[in-house]
């Protein structure tokens, strides 16, 4: 079932492999969606559904999705078809298209979010974000029709040359450097936001919770939806990055961590964010307003500002480039596995696709609705997709020996198999229908 002829790239050290799975995971929802949630559910009351359900699924998605990976040692088209193979069925090489393509089509919209950041930050650096009089009419022009073109040209560039390299010298590298780094960063900025007057109160706001707004329902279901995509459950990035990962390199220890820091980067992120807005007195909003014109607008009015902005965007270009290689690493596996492919071939054959597919929808509204349509259709089901082939369709000893490859405790346990049997695949199920039915939720 595992056997593949062709020699596959492979992360050198386990701690690679956790740094690239953290930098997929982190990323704009950490961002520019977590803060305000937390915002908006009542500060603290809002990290105990999201707490909780990083912990109910996260640990257990991320587990199989790496299992599935590199039990099959293939992307989710391959590990797809192997499964059902298992069964004397062809149908996995056409359900496993389904994560190919919402990763293809996320990474597209994506790329043109990281042109973005890339002009705010040459904008920063510059000095012209920090002279511009209106932020809202600074980032208009430049979310506008085509109004970053060269930067969206810029961000494909970029993650071309990295991913020519390959797993180990190309991601891996640039994950061990990347993902301290925002970390660093994003340290710096909170320390710097202390130290505001007024602060304090968004720190008050932050850890006082109000169990009383527990009772709201939608506190749950934004709080499922923010720990659902944040920790990138989408049956693609996760599998083909499990896909390279060495036999004896422990899942469990590698998904525990990933959960962790993941978590760590929205806290981070909603302690700069949020008591910065309370300083400043600025009115609160999520998705690209936040980052593209309510913090530069913050950065306007801080001693060193400028300074801050550039350690801000960098910070942010760094979540966003590893995220991006992540979803553009899954259609680039494809390439490969499906048709034989060399690295550097298949690279530019996806990258330069999505920058002609991304030029046209390269206008703030276009994209939020090709953005939306995909996250609340295509990524879950993919997720899901991936759930039900470990746990429905692979046979259970195989599954469950999978889990375990690496950790010193093959077979012992069967319960966090069980757990992503039922549990995650039913609360996977629930996300699916409650996007369709509700709206966008991650």
């Amino acid at each position: 079932m595992t056997d593949n002829n062709k020699k596959r790239d492979s992360f050198r050290s386990q701690w690679g492999f956790i740094l690239a799975c953290i930098g997929s995971a982190v990323g704009m929802g950490n961002i520019w969606m977590f803060p305000i949630r937390v915002h908006k559910f009542g500060g603290f009351t809002f990290l105990i559904p999201y707490i909780f359900f990083v912990i109910v699924i996260g640990y257990s998605g991320i587990v199989e999705e790496m299992a599935l990976g590199r039990g099959l040692k293939a992307g989710p088209r391959g590990a797809f078809l192997k499964a059902t193979e298992s069964r004397g069925s062809q149908a996995g090489k056409y359900i496993g298209l389904i994560p190919v393509i919402g990763s293809f089509a996320i990474a597209i919209g994506y790329t043109v979010v990281v042109g973005w950041i890339i002009r705010f930050l040459v904008g920063s650096m510059t000095g012209s974000l920090i002279a511009a009089e209106d932020s809202g009419a600074y980032f208009g022009s430049i979310a506008g029709p085509y109004g970053s073109v060269v930067w969206h040209a810029v961000a494909i560039i970029l993650c071309m040359v990295i991913m020519s390299y390959g797993i180990g010298a190309g991601i891996e590298k640039v994950n061990k450097f990347m993902m301290p780094a925002f970390f660093l960063f994003f340290i710096i900025l909170a320390i710097k936001v202390v130290l505001l007057p007024g602060s304090k109160e968004g720190y008050r706001f932050l850890f006082s919770p109000d169990f009383s707004e527990l009772k709201d329902p939608q506190i749950w279901i934004y709080g499922l939806g923010q720990a659902f995509f944040s920790l990138s459950l989408a049956g693609s990035g996760t599998v083909v990055y499990g896909s390279y990962l060495s036999d004896e390199d422990n899942i469990l220890y590698s998904a525990k961590w990933t959960a962790i820091f993941d978590t760590i980067a929205a806290m981070l992120a909603a302690m700069v964010i949020i008591p910065a807005i309370y300083a400043f007195q600025v009115e609160a909003a999520g998705g690209p307003p936040l980052m593209f014109i309510i913090m530069p607008t913050i950065f306007k009015s801080m001693v060193g500002g400028r300074i801050f902005a550039v350690i801000f965007f960098i910070a942010v270009l760094f979540a966003g480039v590893t995220s991006l290689i992540n979803l553009y690493e899954t259609p680039v596996e494809m390439l490969e596995e499906r048709y034989g492919l060399g690295r550097k071939t298949a690279t530019i054959i996806i990258l330069a696709l999505g920058f002609i597919i991304g030029i046209a929808i390269e206008n703030g509204d276009v994209l939020g609705a090709w953005m939306d349509a995909v996250s609340i259709y295509v990524i879950p089901l993919g997720a899901l997709l991936a759930a039900i082939i470990f746990a429905w369709v692979l046979d259970k000893e195989f599954a469950t020996k999978e889990i375990f490859k690496g950790s010193g405790k093959v077979g012992e346990n069967e319960l966090i198999y069980t757990w992503i049997k039922y549990v995650y695949v039913g609360i996977s199920l629930a996300v699916y229908l409650i996007g369709i039915f509700w709206g966008a939720i991650g």
